[in-house]
Parts: structure tokens; sequence; C-alpha cells
């Protein structure tokens, strides 16, 4: 399993952007990959997810204010975090599959290695 960080959280107004960042330790060119997120009392629950092939899916709660992006040169994901609401506050995980060059998903039993999160806080 790829071994994952990520950074970049942390406590904004609502309105605000924040840019968190994945670097993994291995290769992620032909890998898909995605950030989850999981608020005290819930669900973990899918994003936004980037296919090998760059091609993307957003859940929709995020879609038109969330950007996902990888660089594999830099071995790295991101998530552009616009127009953060107080619901957006949840831990923020970085995921990564080696099954999938890319699949239509933001379930996180299609992916295997994750990162320790990273907090985001969104207060009105």
């Amino acid at each position: 399993q790829e071994h994952l960080v990520e950074s970049g959280g942390g406590s904004v107004q609502a309105g605000g952007s924040l840019r968190l960042s994945c670097a993994s330790s291995g290769d992620v060119d032909n890998y898909l990959m995605g950030w989850f997120r999981q608020a005290p009392g819930k669900e973990r629950e899918g994003v936004a997810s980037i296919g090998a092939n760059g091609y993307t899916i957003y859940a929709d709660s995020v879609k038109d204010r969330f950007t996902i992006s990888r660089d594999n040169a830099k071995k790295s994901l991101y998530l552009q975090m616009n127009s953060l609401k107080p619901e957006d506050s949840a831990m923020y995980y970085c995921a990564l599959t080696t099954r999938y060059y890319w699949k239509d998903t933001l379930r996180s039993t299609d992916f295997e290695s994750w990162g320790q999160g990273t907090q985001v806080t969104v207060s009105s």
C-alpha cells in the first residue's frame, strides 16, 4: 500500500477557501485517487475522485465549489475548496487504489490506501 500524507487543513470562515494536498510515497501515475471526508457522528463520504486519465467526479454537495487535481510528477493530489460552508467541516482523507486506472466511484470500499486525515473547520 502507498503511504499518503495530507496537509493544508485549517480553520476558515464561511465563504473562504482552502487547498488540501496529499503526498504519496510511491508513484501514482496509473491509479485512481480521491478525497473523502468524515464529520463527527457521520459516515465517511466521498467528495471527489480523479482517474489516471484525468477524469473527475464530484459529490453533488461540492460541485462547482471544489476542484480535484493531480500532479503525477510530484506524486501528489490536491483539492481546491472555495465558497466553503459550515457543513463542509470534517476530517478530510486522501485515498488511492491500485485496482483501477479509472472508475466512476466515490465509494470508500473501492480504495485501499488512506492518509491520516487533515481537519477542516468552517465557521459561520
